[in-house]
């Protein structure tokens, strides 16, 4: 698939309906489709990434687990967070 549209406004057509007429075209092509696919698509990461991921959590959880002990947790570590 082009990546580059190859479609040309007409003479006297208006930019709504060249709109229409592109996105018609988009969607029987399916690029719209393929774009929705990858949209939020992250890709693997490395080991080095994955494992300062897995250090940075462990050194949180030990400090609010430090404040929460000796009862200086701050309000907004103290309350759960909503995670999808």
């Amino acid at each position: 698939m082009n990546s580059v549209s190859e479609i040309k406004r007409k003479k006297n057509e208006s930019f709504e309906a060249f709109m229409r007429r592109v996105k018609k075209r988009w969607q029987q092509s399916g690029k719209i489709l393929q774009v929705k696919k990858i949209r939020f698509y992250e890709g693997n990461k490395s080991k080095n990434v994955r494992k300062k991921s897995a250090l940075h959590r462990l050194a949180m959880a030990n400090k609010i687990a430090y404040l929460k002990k000796i009862g200086r947790l701050p309000e907004e570590l103290a309350k759960p967070r909503n995670r999808r």
